[in-house]
């Protein structure tokens, strides 16, 4: 069977100042983590601003899967079944999220996670992330903030505090979502040189550059 073709979303161009460029950081929490079969449970979703966070612009959703929550994901993120049993499906609530990352760069910590689980639950409407996606867990690796080892993510609660940054709510999507937030805005700093604008362009460079590095 032929995979319907899906569009990107819309987002900022690369040469937009990462001051002048809307963000959307999110964080999933899902039954598992086998990227094909698992499925979320929970997102959250914080947008950063012209580099401000304006916290009345979160978002947080609960929602029911179709398969059961594995022991070693409910051991993590704490939700189980029966905290679900009146939460939407996906389906109901996939538009609200594509509306939250239209027109603006996705971000998220270790974010070849949530791509994977993003462009799944897009598909159905024919829809994909765009190619620049922001990975905070990569960001601080290239500002030398954590091991540059193949296969370990740097632990996002310990980066916020190494840098001085309140950690909100581990391993709850939305807190997780605005310690990443936090995370994005110091390390984008943090990458400035000041000899010219810091773009949207650049964080994706350095991030697809250390990712592979």
């Amino acid at each position: 069977m032929r995979l319907r073709p899906t569009v990107p979303l819309p987002a900022p161009g690369p040469d937009t100042p990462w001051r002048a460029a809307e963000f959307c950081v999110i964080d999933l929490e899902a039954t598992g983590l086998d990227l094909r079969r698992d499925e979320i449970v929970s997102f959250g979703a914080v947008i950063v601003r012209h580099a401000r966070i304006p916290c009345g612009e979160t978002v947080y959703r609960r929602l029911r899967p179709s398969r059961p929550i594995s022991v070693a994901a409910m051991t993590v993120h704490g939700l189980r079944g029966a905290d679900l049993a009146d939460a939407p499906p996906l389906d109901d609530v996939v538009d609200e999220l594509a509306g939250l990352l239209a027109g603006r760069v996705p971000v998220a910590h270790a974010a070849w996670v949530e791509r994977a689980f993003l462009d799944r639950a897009l598909r159905p409407r024919g829809r994909r992330l765009n190619r620049t996606l922001i990975d905070t867990a990569v960001l601080l690796r290239a500002a030398r903030l954590a091991d540059a080892a193949p296969g370990r993510e740097p632990n996002l609660e310990s980066a916020a505090r190494r840098l001085g940054l309140p950690v909100h709510t581990p391993h709850h999507a939305l807190g997780d979502a605005f310690t990443t937030a936090q995370l994005l805005l110091a390390l984008a700093t943090r990458l400035e040189d000041g000899r010219r604008p810091l773009t949207v362009g650049d964080l994706d460079a350095v991030t697809r550059h250390h990712r592979t590095a």
